[in-house]
């Protein structure tokens, strides 16, 4: 996959906003593949439901939503598979992780379904987070800040051509921000692939080529 564009997109809850004013919303907002975009939000202005309709969770909307020119709503079920497989990773804002589970093994479960790291890789990427420690420990006992780590690497553990990665810094300090941004864009520009962070506070302190205003 090589670009998403969103042309005309409204959602249908804004349907009656005739002042609604956004660089996405009723405009035309194109993401590339190789290119670093930021969309930037205040509350309540449709981060969570643009992010649902990159990933195909939502249909609720006039205009369209294009992969590679084709409209999404058109995908059948095994091809919106295949897309978050293969194609569109994504950090969700509420994590999705298995309490229950070692933080090693909420990596490994998407990891499993492609092989695309080894564990070697996979431990590198806990000692450049500083939680080496935490490899065999549940997730459900780690702080949230910590938790954030463990879905980043969860959500580059499989194949992409774009990561989404929905207010990826929430309850980090500066410095463990900046880790997860170097973890982020070194494994994108390794692969050659898109990233798309959403926020509507604190950034990861990236070299966007674009941000939208939500």
């Amino acid at each position: 996959m090589k670009r998403i564009e969103f042309k005309g997109v409204l959602p249908d809850i804004f349907s009656c906003n005739d002042g609604i004013k956004s660089d996405v919303w009723r405009g035309d907002a194109l993401f590339e593949k190789g290119r670093l975009y930021l969309v930037e939000a205040d509350s309540g202005r449709g981060k969570s439901t643009f992010c649902s309709y990159v990933m195909g969770y939502r249909r609720d909307y006039t205009g369209q939503v294009l992969f590679d020119g084709r409209e999404a709503r058109g995908l059948k079920v095994e091809e919106w598979s295949e897309v978050r497989r293969r194609h569109v990773a994504c950090l969700f804002q509420e994590l999705r992780l298995f309490p229950e589970l070692t933080a090693y093994e909420n990596v490994e479960v998407k990891n499993r379904l492609t092989g695309c790291k080894n564990r070697e890789e996979i431990l590198r990427w806990f000692d450049m987070l500083r939680i080496p420690d935490k490899v065999d420990s549940p997730v459900g006992r780690m702080s949230f800040g910590q938790q954030q780590r463990v879905a980043m690497m969860r959500a580059l553990a499989q194949p992409f051509d774009f990561i989404l990665a929905d207010e990826p810094i929430s309850h980090l300090d500066d410095a463990n921000a900046r880790l997860m941004g170097e973890l982020l864009t070194d494994e994108a520009r390794r692969r050659g692939a898109g990233v798309i962070v959403t926020s509507i506070g604190r950034r990861i302190d990236l070299d966007y080529d674009k941000v939208y205003c939500l």
